[in-house]
């Protein structure tokens, strides 16, 4: 029924956790391809292990390069997508869904059936996710975000709308980019907060929080974001804990501004996230003012 796919980089901790949540999944994947990125420690032993034990786990493995959260982790992504389509068409497999999944994603055991529930009840519905939990002060909760965009990991695309929104792209922010040309080509995004994936690491941490959010930053800039918009991101990070990450996030997006860096060449994509976001925030800003006006009287 689906495909799925996890890259994996000195994950020797957490990839048997996630492998259990995986192999433990009320409905399985018909293909699991753990993508190896490269790895010094014993995740290849592991991922040898788990193919071992289940012929549906397979794995490909990269050549060493250094981590980030930009360009390289999409073309990890890439890889994973394009091999693993490549391994169905050769292998005759039929799938209906594409689904991906970090190797600090711990994911409850009806994860995947719910979400497949919620795409055959929906057939506008394009992609969709449940929602990120982390753990905090001992317990987990859930990292507020907007519930009309699926999370980057643990999302599971309707076949029809991953391939008709051109894949996978393998540039940075692919997963935004996704959702974007997604509600571009009128399909639906959503993510179903009641249906838990919880962190094993905060997000945007692998290589460090400050490091990661300066990564955001540029993201932010490389889909194009307005800078109203942007400004909110900042101030949004300026009220969470750890309160100093809006200064890599604002780093991350004013310095490629100033560069001039390179963008998205998708001109929809661009315009998406200038125009369009900005005016649905406008949309949202006057609703509430209007609810609060009423509220009053």
């Amino acid at each position: 029924m689906y495909i799925l796919i996890t890259p994996a980089k000195n994950e020797e901790v957490d990839l048997p956790s996630v492998a259990d949540s995986v192999i433990n999944q009320t409905i399985r994947p018909l293909i699991w391809l753990i993508v190896d990125d490269g790895s010094t420690d014993n995740t290849p032993d592991i991922i040898e292990g788990l193919k071992q034990d289940h012929s549906w786990i397979r794995s490909i493995k990269l050549p060493p390069k250094p981590r980030d959260i930009t360009f390289h982790v999409a073309y990890v992504y890439k890889e994973g997508f394009d091999n693993i389509i490549r391994l169905c068409d050769k292998e005759n497999i039929q799938y209906d869904y594409i689904a991906s999944l970090d190797s600090d994603s711990i994911i409850e055991p009806e994860y995947f059936e719910k979400l497949i529930n919620e795409l055959k009840a929906n057939p506008k519905l394009g992609i969709v996710s449940g929602g990120i939990y982390e753990k905090i002060n001992g317990k987990l909760e859930w990292r507020k975000s907007n519930e009309t965009i699926p999370s980057g990991s643990g999302r599971i695309w309707n076949k029809t709308c991953y391939f008709e929104t051109g894949g996978y792209t393998g540039e940075p922010s692919s997963d935004s980019i996704s959702n974007t040309k997604a509600l571009i080509k009128g399909w639906e995004t959503k993510q179903l907060k009641n249906v838990v994936l919880a962190q094993t690491r905060l997000t945007s941490s692998a290589e460090g929080l400050w490091k990661g959010y300066k990564a955001n930053g540029f993201m932010a800039y490389y889909v194009n974001k307005h800078p109203l918009l942007f400004a909110l991101t900042a101030m949004n990070l300026i009220c969470k804990k750890p309160y100093y990450l809006f200064i890599p996030y604002s780093y991350g997006y004013l310095s490629s501004w100033i560069k001039k860096e390179k963008k998205v060449e998708d001109e929809e994509v661009r315009k998406y996230h200038w125009e369009t976001r900005l005016n649905e925030y406008k949309i949202m800003f006057m609703n509430k003012l209007k609810g609060s006006r009423k509220s009053k009287k």
